[in-house]
């Protein structure tokens, strides 16, 4: 049996109880599943939250009082490795071995049982379609079967959120800087759901021209923290590349360019080990430059003093440390989510799809998926 409880009918506008043998009559309030209002004083919630939009398979509880309560996550590095990238159809297969094991071992770390939920998340998109079909059906169907609420996930809105995870004070209005290996986009935060595009990549996104260049210089899979790796061995002074487009207005990016001179570099020098760790330098350094100057750009343009940064990239010692010594001489501060919460998480997921849980927000019981997914187009929380 998934649930070991059961729903009081509750009045039509009242918020359903859930009362468990043994319990002695103590319940949690729940949104009530009939008019799909919030109860009194924002009930406290626990949410399971997945995520399978490409290579990783997250689960995570948060307590909306508590904070996090367990997470766990399983990466499909090895499995497509031989591939030199990610092949969507081995991506859902994997999803569909790993989710629910993965469900009972945060459940047990967290000390839960499925009838302890109070509501589901899921990643709905942008991502893979079949692999945000694993979590999206698996989700739902969980929801539905212990007859409580759903909620679909931006992927990026829980990346732009990860960092409240560990700093509860943080609060809108913010600039987010999202860089990862599919996307990178400046973004005005007014409200939670109150998103404006600033600049984005005409091409590919920085964690992309990480990989993309990592394997130019043969590096192995995943390639952009190998070259992270080997660029602290590598000399400053001996390759500078250009900052892309930051010899003009705006604030969109374009890293296709910069990948093409390190590779016209590579090809053109003697190929040993410490040229190949001093190119490394020179890109990542193009890299980090040009995302500190679009950055810097971004918030005078808005007038914010905090600078939210979320996405694998966020993890790059070195682009922190660019964007700390940024904050400071702007007298601004800057926000990072843990590094491990900086790549495809459950948490982040189960933390953003809380927030709308606690505002009624919930999906039918239709399955559905967007792989492109503006997040200009969610509703404000």
């Amino acid at each position: 049996m998934l649930r070991d409880a059961w729903i009081s009918p509750g009045l039509a506008g009242e918020p359903r109880m859930i009362r468990r043998p043994g319990s002695g009559g103590q319940a949690r309030p729940r949104f009530s599943l009939a008019t799909g209002l919030p109860g009194p004083q924002n009930p406290l919630m626990r949410v399971l939250g997945i995520e399978t939009s490409c290579d990783e398979t997250g689960v995570a509880v948060h307590d909306t009082a508590a904070g996090l309560l367990a997470h766990a996550l399983h990466s499909q590095v090895a499995l497509h490795a031989e591939y030199g990238g990610v092949v969507p159809e081995l991506a859902s297969r994997d999803h569909v071995r790993r989710l629910l094991p993965l469900v009972r071992q945060v459940l047990a770390e967290a000390g839960l049982t499925p009838a302890d939920l109070d509501g589901v998340a899921y990643t709905a998109g942008p991502g893979l379609v079949g692999a945000l079909m694993v979590g999206a059906a698996a989700g739902r169907a969980l929801a539905w079967a212990l007859g409580v609420p759903a909620v679909a996930v931006h992927h990026m809105e829980g990346h732009l959120l990860a960092p409240m995870l560990d700093d509860p004070d943080l609060k809108p209005p913010f600039v987010a800087l999202l860089v990862s290996g599919g996307h990178t986009q400046l973004v005005q935060v007014r409200a939670v759901g109150d998103y404006e595009l600033l600049g984005e990549t005409l091409d590919d996104a920085a964690g992309e021209a990480f990989d993309k260049t990592a394997k130019l210089m043969g590096l192995p899979y995943p390639g952009g923290p190998e070259l992270a790796r080997l660029a602290e061995q590598g000399r400053p002074d001996r390759f500078r590349f250009a900052r892309p487009m930051t010899d003009r207005p705006g604030l969109d990016f374009s890293f296709s360019g910069l990948k093409t001179q390190v590779l016209l570099a590579w090809q053109g020098s003697d190929q040993e080990a410490q040229t190949r760790a001093d190119l490394a330098r020179g890109f990542e350094d193009a890299v980090v430059d040009t995302l500190a100057i679009k950055c810097a750009r971004a918030l005078d343009r808005t007038g914010a003093d905090t600078l939210v940064v979320a996405g694998g990239v966020g993890a790059n010692r070195r682009l922190r440390e660019k964007l700390q010594a940024l904050a400071a001489e702007r007298g601004a501060r800057v926000r990072f989510p843990r590094p491990a919460f900086c790549t495809d998480n459950g948490a982040m997921i189960a933390f953003a799809g809380a927030l709308r849980l606690q505002a009624g927000q919930r999906e039918p019981a239709a399955v559905n998926v967007t792989p492109r997914w503006d997040m200009a187009s969610l509703p404000a929380v």
